[in-house]
């Protein structure tokens, strides 16, 4: 177990965000200059961001910029946004990052599919990845829980996701209506405690400040207990935070760390 990180200290809380953020370019416009633009600013005068997530076709260009040594980990997404694109694409997808130097993968479950009733499809589509991304990848699985809304539905999900060995569950993708909640949250990480498995938490998608962050603390705490959190454990998907941390960190106001925001 970490440290517990002190809820009451805004410092505190922005730190550990930092150290657990997926600092996130997925843009239907990314460039790959503006991607190494942001894997510059996973590392910096506070430490290192957990990851950098990135789209497939820049992974390699992101492995070069890092080198081999680096403690920011390669994330890519494969049947993103989606969720709908064949195994055996999915499988293709996942095969080609990982030998450009992907260090983890966030798929997006067939969840148009599940909430119809399939749930072998999930489990499926999982089993595939999984193979073409053994470990050491990181697996995380993306359940677009805005979608499926209804907590039962929710729950099964994390639970097929974990039965089927991803190393995290992860809430959204980001690119639709209703992305992370604190509802979604407490669903989710209910179902890691109940598998009994050492499994993270991800939640993506609408996070934009440290007093955001620190309620996702504060729930993983009331959950799992204090010092769970930790980078091995839980990560924010955020395009938005690191304005708010940087100016948390630094007594600046998030006004003026726009412009470091990805």
């Amino acid at each position: 177990m970490a440290e517990p990180i002190d809820l009451n200290s805004p410092k505190a809380v922005a730190a550990a965000a930092f150290a657990c953020l997926d600092l996130t370019e997925l843009g239907d416009n990314a460039t790959e200059e503006a991607t190494l633009a942001l894997v510059d600013k996973a590392i910096n005068r506070h430490g290192s961001s957990a990851a950098v997530c990135i789209w497939p076709r820049f992974v390699a260009a992101a492995r070069k910029r890092l080198g081999d040594t680096s403690p920011v980990r390669i994330a890519t997404v494969v049947n993103f946004p989606s969720g709908d694109l064949p195994v055996e694409e999915v499988v293709a997808q996942t095969s080609r990052a990982v030998a450009d130097g992907a260090d983890e993968i966030d798929l997006v479950i067939p969840w148009k599919a599940f909430a119809a009733g399939d749930e072998q499809a999930v489990r499926m589509m999982i089993r595939a990845v999984r193979a073409a991304a053994p470990a050491p990848v990181t697996l995380k699985t993306i359940l677009e829980t805005g979608e499926l809304k209804d907590p039962a539905l929710i729950a099964r999900a994390s639970d097929i996701a974990l039965e089927e060995q991803a190393d995290f569950i992860k809430t959204s993708t980001g690119k639709v209506a209703v992305n992370a909640t604190l509802e979604a949250a407490r669903i989710m990480l209910e179902a890691i405690k109940r598998s009994g498995r050492k499994a993270g938490f991800k939640p993506a998608g609408g996070i934009r400040t440290v007093d955001d962050a620190r309620a996702y603390f504060a729930l993983c705490a009331e959950i799992m207990g204090p010092g769970w959190v930790a980078p091995e454990t839980f990560r924010f998907g955020a395009s938005g935070l690191l304005g708010d941390i940087l100016a948390t960190l630094e007594d600046r106001s998030a006004a003026t760390s726009k412009g470091e925001a990805y």
